[in-house]
């Protein structure tokens, strides 16, 4: 419709033809790197993040699109085919392959004059509303009746301020068109005003914004559920890190068991954090006293991640604890632990190595389950251990673990670990590192301080596992 002139300032000028041309061109240039950018993002829409993303992709071309359509009307000038209350209107065919953003965000307009009480449409409001061209243009007092009626008192507020106080409007509501579809519209407009400054008509450009209000929505719900996925991540990972400090010994130095017999045990254990803030392993370190007087230690990983597993991790640890204590060697300790593993509700896998000190004869009794070696160090060289049989635990129901019989030295030094100490690198070449430690260690006047030489030397920023090691020094 002709751009309407209140009383008080006069209607801009329109800009040139050739300058809306290039914004056209840029704009849909700038959409064309926007849907690139977003069908390269295409997934299975499992990730929070990946959906955020897409919606908020969706969004920005629908904006594009809407910029589009409406440069193209700037461009093609305004609509001037009206719906006159004194007979049907004349409405313009729509286009053949109308663009998309046309289609998306339709742009009508209407004047209703308060001194006759007669309104004007443009044909695309008809379209907008899903009416009838041919049907006489509805009058402020009809509007109400195609808005849904919890919305219904916003569009009566609006108009009220337009006609009482001269309030500029712009608002939405939404309308149920005769098809039964409800669409979103955005509504702009002004009062006309008379030479003694009373309110002689209302004009409004309306926009049917029902495409853009459904992909916002999208974004926000998509949004909320990235936010609500890292708050769940953040809290699993909160009660993983406290339930793993609750179960692994807290030491902060070496730890001295008191003296059973000729020889003794310094130790010192530490847990090696992956460098990424992702959910904890089930990897364990653990040593006890028994009530003999011999010393259990053992270290262990149970696969996968999160409080599930490390609550799993929980369980075994408590086995393995409960198994000791009551007698059971390290070979069928591993045994049952397998049946244990076995018979639980969600099936996994796991590692470990479970070795019995008896500090009276210096022997160490062990027995592992797809797990590292123990490494022994002694007189400035290292080895690892020959390993009896034993298969994961949770692998084989059936499965029977051997065990094998080391005695030691004083000044000897066992290091286990997981295999998460070594993440990175593969083979024979993993354990070499871990070997060359030999020298060192040998200089290294507690259990403590070989610890902390491994942590040195494996505990960088670039680790992509958790990990723990367990060192323990034979004492005279």
């Amino acid at each position: 419709m002709p751009s309407p002139v209140s009383a008080d300032r006069p209607s801009a000028q329109p800009p040139g033809r050739g300058s809306v041309e290039a914004l056209i061109t840029q704009t849909r240039r700038l959409k064309g790197d926007v849907d690139a950018v977003r069908r390269d993002t295409r997934s299975d829409g499992a990730d929070p993040e990946e959906r955020w993303q897409r919606a908020l992709y969706d969004l920005a071309l629908h904006q594009l699109d809407d910029l589009d359509a409406h440069l193209a009307q700037l461009r093609d000038g305004p609509d001037t085919t009206w719906a006159q209350p004194a007979g049907p209107p004349a409405v313009r065919p729509e286009p053949a392959a109308a663009p998309r953003g046309a289609l998306l965000s339709r742009v009508g307009s209407a004047e209703w004059n308060l001194l006759t009480d007669e309104a004007s449409w443009s044909g695309e409001l008809y379209r907008i509303l899903g009416l009838d061209p041919a049907r006489p243009a509805l009058t402020l007092d009809e509007l109400p009746s195609l808005v849904l009626e919890e919305d219904r008192p916003a569009l009566t507020a609006m108009v009220t301020d337009c006609l009482i106080d001269a309030k500029p409007i712009d608002g939405e509501f939404r309308v149920v068109r005769p098809d039964g579809s409800v669409r979103t519209v955005h509504m702009m407009g002004e009062p006309v005003l008379g030479a003694d400054g009373g309110t002689t008509s209302m004009w409004a450009v309306l926009r049917d914004v029902s495409e853009l209000r459904d992909s916002q929505r999208t974004l926000s719900e998509t949004r909320d559920s990235l936010h609500l996925h890292r708050r769940r991540e953040q809290t699993e990972h909160r009660i993983a890190v406290e339930l793993q400090e609750a179960v692994l010994p807290p030491w902060r130095g070496s730890l001295r068991l008191p003296q059973r017999g000729p020889g003794t045990l310094d130790l010192a254990a530490h847990r090696l954090p992956a460098a990424t803030e992702t959910l904890l392993g089930g990897d364990w370190y653990d040593a006890l006293e028994l009530s003999d007087g011999q010393t259990l230690l053992s270290v262990g990983d149970l696969t996968g991640q999160g409080v599930a597993v490390t609550s799993g991790m929980a369980m075994l640890l408590g086995a393995v604890r409960g198994m000791a204590m009551g007698g059971t060697e390290p070979g069928p300790l591993l045994t049952m632990l397998n049946r244990l593993l076995d018979t639980t509700v969600q099936p996994a896998l796991g590692s470990a190595v479970c070795c019995r000190y008896r500090p009276e004869s210096r022997t160490l009794l062990w027995a592992q389950a797809g797990h590292p070696a123990p490494l022994l160090y002694r007189d400035g060289t290292g080895c690892a251990l020959n390993p009896p049989d034993g298969v994961l635990l949770g692998a084989s129901s059936g499965a029977v673990y051997g065990q094998s019989v080391v005695t030691l030295r004083p000044g000897d030094l066992l290091l286990l670990h997981t295999d998460g100490l070594l993440s990175g690198h593969s083979g024979t070449a993993a354990t070499d590192r871990l070997l060359a430690l030999a020298p060192r260690f040998g200089a290294a006047r507690t259990a403590q301080d070989c610890v902390r030489t491994v942590v040195e030397e494996f505990g960088g920023s670039g680790r992509a596992d958790d990990a723990c090691v367990l060192v323990a020094r034979v004492t005279a």
